[in-house]
């Protein structure tokens, strides 16, 4: 992706790096995001204290949700701060880009191809099309000049209605369509002991982002720049393609579509610490395990002893920070 290629608003050109890695303000962001958590251990139909089986409730259903919904925010949130990084557009982010999609496809064509598929191989076969579907997205980028940074979102997302469109006949001639609505319907209901823990994958990809955090930052001041500092570039897409492909296909398959949390969190993030990523990453992580469990458990207590899906929540909540993102940039020029 050439300089051409870049708009002018991107986020490594809006303002300067800053902010250390770790300051008093983040220890307040851990006690408060601590609560939701412990909020999200008791939030629920049954009562896990006064019941006999309280404490085997607590450990099937309870401890899972909640660690699913710490390392499903954590995930989804970097995947977006990378993103928007390697993309130089603060709009992009898994589902603005169709990454999410591809995910679904892959998912739907394992359970196709072999319908006794374990978690694991659902999972494979989801990261490999995500994979494949950003990197023609990027791919798509490096050929195509656009002029405005609100174009490429909205590329990703007519890409995304494509490979949706082609998933959903899939699942009408194969009888899935249910399954496919259930996989994308973004809720932690169905998050059990023994179904949770192929998340715990997502911890290696935090921690493989922020050692390689720098060369993201430097690819993502554009090809031209990064290759005059001796970066391969094309290398360190390639890693962040995958980073971000593994990271979407093990939520998709798990939980399934989180919309717009890629691009809230990164967002408020960098308005008040700027745009490196190595220090920024607690914070996007810490904001996007708050803002997942936060939207879960108003998902679980708005219309109790039902629930509604997150995702459900998290879009009203997305669209509105999108909204409110773009007139800031309109203000901006």
């Amino acid at each position: 992706m050439t300089q051409d290629t870049l708009s002018t608003d991107s986020p490594t050109a809006a303002r300067p790096a800053r902010g250390r890695l770790f300051d008093p303000k983040l220890l307040i962001g851990v006690l408060v995001v601590g609560a939701l958590v412990v909020a999200s251990l008791f939030t629920g139909v049954f009562d896990v204290l006064g019941s006999e089986e309280g404490g085997q409730m607590f450990a099937i259903t309870r401890i899972p949700r909640t660690v699913a919904l710490v390392l499903a925010g954590a995930a989804m949130a970097m995947s977006g701060l990378v993103m928007q990084l390697l993309t130089q557009n603060r709009f992009v982010e898994p589902t603005t880009t169709g990454t999410t999609e591809w995910a679904g496809l892959g998912l739907l064509m394992v359970m196709i191809l072999f319908p006794t598929a374990s978690v694991g191989q659902r999972m494979i076969g989801a990261v490999l099309f995500a994979f494949i579907g950003t990197m023609v997205f990027f791919a798509f980028l490096r050929q195509v000049k656009l002029r405005s940074s609100l174009i490429v979102p909205i590329v990703g997302i007519m890409l995304g209605a494509v490979v949706s469109s082609i998933s959903t006949f899939l699942a009408v001639q194969m009888n899935l369509l249910q399954n496919l609505g259930v996989w994308f319907a973004g809720s932690f209901t169905s998050v059990l002991k023994g179904q949770y823990e192929m998340l715990w994958i997502v911890v290696f990809v935090v921690v493989a982002v922020f050692i390689v955090a720098d060369r993201f930052t430097v690819a993502g001041l554009g090809e031209d720049i990064a290759t005059n500092v001796g970066l391969n570039y094309n290398r360190v897409i390639l890693l962040g393609t995958g980073l971000i492909a593994v990271a979407t296909g093990v939520v998709t398959v798990v939980v399934g579509n989180l919309p717009f949390l890629g691009l809230i969190v990164p967002n408020v993030v960098s308005m008040f610490r700027g745009d490196d990523l190595r220090s920024n990453l607690p914070w996007v992580c810490l904001l996007g395990i708050g803002l997942v469990t936060a939207c879960d458990l108003l998902a679980r207590t708005i219309i109790a002893p039902f629930e509604i899906p997150v995702s459900l929540v998290l879009g009203v909540i997305g669209a509105a920070v999108f909204i409110l993102v773009l007139l800031r940039q309109r203000r901006h020029g």
